[in-house]
């Protein structure tokens, strides 16, 4: 029988993650929920666009209510709001779907990427939430997600004599349909001395230390500690994008680390390199090609480096990688379902092969 699954959210993830369940043979769309009143009653088909290739029913429902969920007969939900700004709330409507007996699964809460080392303050409610709803969650994303955990320790498996192991993300955002996102968090057309929330001192190891810390313990070795490094370049030249111009002087590029540290030597690294143009920052490292890929170092024997390129709504690589990472939630519930009550991080969820999934191209004659 098939899974019922709503999704929590109409914008960039959610419009993923409604495609994403669609395409899921074990699964069935029984609801979607937006906090956008003028969202509500268009078909969630309609919201899917070409990446959905299931057909359903369902309109989008105008709530906050996990109970609307159950009450259309779900047992799992993809929570897909943002949990950027409002990480209160988005917490506190994690907490109630468990406690209604919700499997879930989401990108919201950086926090929760590595359940072990999570707050106390954030972790135990949601503990609690799981043994009295009988049920599960499992957070992640693509970077921080499988990009740098899942895929990165697959890869150690090919490799001996490994000394260290680095995950990029090289992205250009000037395509990416997220301003507030890329001004007011990522800094892009800021003053130089604006400070990006995303990359405030310890904000970098709060998102993505979990990630380190995975990896690290999925190769066998304890990290002396954490660090992050921090880069920011100043655009030569004004810059006009789809949200507009950037001007010269303000903020065109920024590349951060979070450094793992084995024995005094950076062991897990996870590297971000961010540009508003192509043109800024040139000698920093580079996509393979277009405008952004995710990339996978891995310093051993034999040397082993992975490319991934995903591109999805015609060609877009922002709303490729908004789709790995709703597959990668969405693929992990029926697997879920099936586990005790838990938190769960990206090494304990396996990646099901597509079974079930393959589509025959259409041909022509």
């Amino acid at each position: 029988m098939s899974i019922g699954v709503g999704v929590w959210g109409t914008g960039n993830m959610g419009r993923a993650s409604v495609a994403a369940v669609l395409g899921h043979p074990e699964l069935e769309l029984r609801a979607v929920l937006t906090s956008t009143a003028a969202k509500a009653g268009r078909a969630a088909s309609e919201l899917a666009g070409d990446g959905g290739r299931g057909h359903t029913d369902v309109t989008i429902t105008h709530s906050d209510d996990a109970a609307d969920l159950v009450d259309r007969g779900c047992s799992a939900v993809v929570y897909a709001a943002s949990g950027d700004v409002r990480p209160d709330e988005a917490l506190e409507d994690i907490r109630g779907c468990l406690a209604a007996g919700l499997t879930v699964v989401s990108p919201a809460i950086y926090a929760l990427y590595d359940p072990a080392s999570a707050p106390v303050e954030v972790r135990e409610p949601i503990e609690r939430a799981c043994r009295s709803g009988g049920s599960s969650l499992f957070v992640s994303g693509v970077d921080p997600g499988w990009g740098n955990d899942l895929l990165p320790l697959l890869a150690t498996g090919l490799c001996h004599d490994i000394t260290s192991v680095r995950s990029l993300e090289i992205f250009d955002y000037s395509s990416y349909d997220q301003e507030f996102s890329v001004r007011e968090l990522v800094g892009m057309g800021k003053a130089m001395d604006y400070e990006p929330p995303m990359v405030a001192q310890g904000v970098p190891t709060m998102v993505w230390g979990g990630q380190v810390r995975l990896v690290a313990e999925g190769l066998g070795v304890h990290l002396d500690g954490i660090e992050e490094s921090l880069e920011r370049v100043a655009l030569d030249t004004d810059v006009h994008t789809a949200m507009g111009l950037f001007e010269a002087g303000t903020q065109g590029a920024l590349r951060f680390e979070v450094i793992g540290h084995v024995g005094g030597i950076p062991a897990v690294v996870v590297e971000h390199v961010t540009r508003i143009h192509p043109s800024v920052a040139p000698e920093w490292p580079q996509p393979a090609s277009g405008a952004g890929s995710h990339r996978v170092v891995i310093e051993a024997e034999p040397r082993l480096e992975i490319t991934v390129e995903a591109e999805a709504e015609g060609g877009n690589r922002a709303a490729g990688g908004n789709a790995t990472a709703a597959m990668r939630l969405v693929g992990a519930i029926p697997w879920l379902c099936e586990a005790d009550p838990d938190l769960y991080d990206g090494t304990q969820v396996p990646l099901e092969p597509g079974r079930g999934r393959f589509v025959a191209p259409n041909t022509t004659t």
